[in-house]
């Protein structure tokens, strides 16, 4: 049931991600990124979007609810073969076969990490300061992507915030799991513990750095950074935090090295195809519904 709900949660996010660039593609919002939600939220394709997202997230919350992070996680990464046809008929981007075919290897190569990795066992929670490590790691990674993400070409700078934003899905995501298990101590218990409000501020911080790599223009990096760095920081979050274990031999070790190797190696052909594609010709208008 956890890997139906997480690729239910897949589509969604895919159809959301879409809608949502298909929104900034229309009509870019300028002024500052802290504003940008609430610059956004006039715009009802864009509301569209978030509506789509939030079902996502529902479903993303049941799959972890009654599955390990190590394994939805990775599984939501099918958003990427999900957005790219979305995205061609929705905001007029051109899907080429090498496109189809890196983004079936991105998939395909989490999804061997995934078998060849077995996570299991895990905990409910972590100490505190464990959590504070861990959100202090994340900021000292996103912090300097989001300001390389500033400068460059679009196709670069969707690469840096959609990796900004997948490690942030990723932390929001070992949140929401600690979040949905406190249900069981009941609703209200739930509204009295820090876990929430660090996944409300994360969730909003991850929200306006995915915007911000589909303002750019170039989906095909935006999604593909996001999806491919989410399973990854979900994988150790889980076996740091929250006590997932992974097989660990030799030859198993580099299966997962190799794996790894291939999501990336996918995720660059997505990006420089949609880089060649900008330099020679200009994005073209959104299709209609």
């Amino acid at each position: 049931m956890d890997v139906a709900l997480a690729l239910v949660a897949a589509l969604l996010f895919a159809l959301g991600t879409v809608l949502q660039q298909r929104a900034g593609l229309e009509a870019p919002s300028e002024g500052a990124s802290s504003g940008l939600l609430l610059r956004m939220a006039k715009r009802p394709v864009w509301l569209a979007g978030i509506a789509a997202d939030g079902l996502g997230f529902l479903a993303q919350a049941a799959a972890l609810g009654i599955g390990r992070l190590a394994v939805v996680q990775p599984l939501l990464v099918a958003s990427v073969v999900f957005a790219l046809p979305l995205g061609a008929r929705f905001s007029g981007q051109r899907i080429r076969r090498a496109d189809v075919g890196a983004a079936a290897l991105v998939v395909a190569a989490l999804a061997a990490f995934l078998l060849i990795a077995e996570p299991s066992g895990g905990s409910d929670d972590a100490p505190l300061n464990e959590w504070l490590v861990a959100g202090g790691a994340c900021a000292a990674i996103c912090v300097p992507l989001v300001l390389l993400g500033r400068f460059g070409s679009p196709p670069r700078r969707a690469a840096m915030l959609g990796t900004a934003t997948g490690i942030l899905f990723a932390l929001s995501a070992a949140l929401t799991k600690v979040v949905v298990d406190e249900f069981d101590d009941g609703i209200f218990g739930i509204f009295v513990d820090w876990h929430l409000y660090a996944l409300v501020a994360v969730g909003y911080a991850s929200m306006t750095l995915n915007q911000l790599a589909l303002n750019t223009g170039s989906l095909a990096p935006a999604v593909a950074t996001s999806l491919s760095f989410d399973p990854i920081a979900s994988v150790v979050l889980g076996v740091t935090l929250l006590d997932e274990s992974l097989r660990t031999t030799t030859l198993e070790g580099v299966g997962l090295a190799l794996a790894l190797a291939a999501a990336l190696a996918g995720m660059t052909i997505l990006a420089r195809s949609q880089s060649q594609q900008a330099a020679v010709e200009p994005l073209s208008a959104p299709a209609t519904a």
